[in-house]
C-alpha cells in the first residue's frame, strides 16, 4: 500500500507544481464540463475546436508586444476569438454558407496567422508554448485567472441556464416566444472563448479544447438528461487530469497530451460500454430484441 499510496499521493504532496497543475486542471473542468455539454448538444463541437485555434493570433500578439504576459496575451486572444466567431457569424447570415464552414474557414485563417506572427519574432520554444502550452507551469496568477473564469462561466450558466437549453433544444420555439435566443447564443460564445483564453495557457491552443469536448462527448454515452451529463462530463474531466498528470510524472512525458489522451481513453471506453448509447449495449438489446 505505501508504494501505491507513494505513487499516486506522493507527486502531490512532494511538489507544489504538481498540486498548482492539479487545481488548475480541475477548475478548467468544473467551468469547461458543461460548456462542452451544451456544444455538443447543440451539434456544435467542432466550433469549440475552431475557437481553441482563432486564440493563437491573438495570443501570439500579445507575446510580441509584451513578452510572456498573462494579461496580454489572455486579452489579445480573447479579442481575437471574438472577432473569428463575429466574422463567422456574419457570413453565416449573409451568405448560403453554413456556420460550420465559415467557422472552418476563420479558425485556419487565424491559425496560420498565428503561427507565422510566432514565426517571425519569436522562438521554437515559444511556438511550442503557445501551442502546447504547459500545466506543469501555471503560475499564481495563471491558477487565479482560471478559477475567475470558472466561476463567472458557473454563475453566467445558471444565470441563463432555461433560455440556454431551451435555445438548445428548440431555438424555433424560443423565437416565437420572442426569448432571447440570440443574447444566450452571444453568451455561451463567450463563455466558450473566456474558457479556452483562460486553458490555453495551462494546456496550449491545441489541446485546450480536448478538456472541454473529450468529457462532455463521453458523458453523452452514460446519461441522458443535461444536469447529470455535465456533472459526469467534469467528474470525466477532473479525473483525466490527474491520471493525465500522474502518466506525465512517472513517464517523464509532457503533462498536455497525457491529459487529453487519457480523457481520449475514456470517450473510447464510453463509446464501448456506455450504458445509455455505447456499442456493447446497443449490440446487446438488439440480441435481445431478435431473440425477443
Amino acid at each position: 500500500m505505501s508504494e501505491w499510496h507513494q505513487a499516486l499521493l506522493g507527486p502531490f504532496q512532494e511538489f507544489s507544481f504538481m498540486r498548482r497543475a492539479l487545481v488548475a486542471t480541475a477548475a478548467l473542468a468544473l467551468g469547461s464540463g458543461p460548456i462542452g455539454c451544451l456544444l455538443v448538444l447543440r451539434r456544435m463541437s467542432l466550433v469549440g475546436d475552431a475557437m481553441a485555434h482563432a486564440v493563437l493570433p491573438g495570443a501570439a500578439a500579445g507575446f510580441l508586444l509584451a513578452g510572456l504576459s498573462l494579461p496580454a496575451m489572455s486579452l489579445g486572444g480573447l479579442v481575437a476569438a471574438l472577432a473569428v466567431a463575429l466574422g463567422a457569424g456574419f457570413v453565416t447570415r449573409s451568405t448560403a454558407q453554413r456556420e460550420d464552414a465559415s467557422f472552418a474557414a476563420f479558425y485556419l485563417i487565424a491559425l496560420a496567422a498565428g503561427v507565422l506572427m510566432v514565426s517571425l519574432k519569436g522562438s521554437q520554444v515559444d511556438l511550442m508554448h503557445l501551442l502546447f502550452g504547459s500545466v506543469l507551469a501555471v503560475d499564481d496568477a495563471a491558477l487565479l485567472q482560471i478559477a475567475a473564469v470558472a466561476s463567472v462561466t458557473l454563475l453566467g450558466l445558471a444565470a441563463m441556464y432555461r433560455p440556454l437549453v431551451m435555445e438548445t433544444l428548440d431555438a424555433g420555439f424560443l423565437r416565437s416566444v420572442g426569448g432571447p435566443g440570440a443574447t444566450a447564443h452571444m453568451l455561451l460564445l463567450v463563455l466558450l472563448v473566456a474558457n479556452l483564453v483562460s486553458a490555453f495557457q495551462a494546456l496550449g491552443t491545441l489541446m485546450a479544447v480536448g478538456l472541454m469536448m473529450l468529457p462532455a462527448a463521453s458523458a453523452r454515452f452514460w446519461v441522458a438528461s443535461l444536469p447529470a451529463m455535465a456533472a459526469l462530463a467534469t467528474g470525466f474531466g477532473v479525473l483525466g487530469g490527474i491520471a493525465g498528470l500522474l502518466l506525465s510524472f512517472h513517464a517523464e512525458l509532457p503533462s498536455g497530451p497525457c491529459i487529453v489522451l487519457v480523457c481520449g481513453g475514456l470517450y473510447l471506453l464510453s463509446v464501448l460500454g456506455g450504458a445509455r448509447e455505447g456499442v456493447l449495449v446497443r449490440q446487446w438489446r438488439r440480441s435481445l430484441h431478435l431473440t425477443g
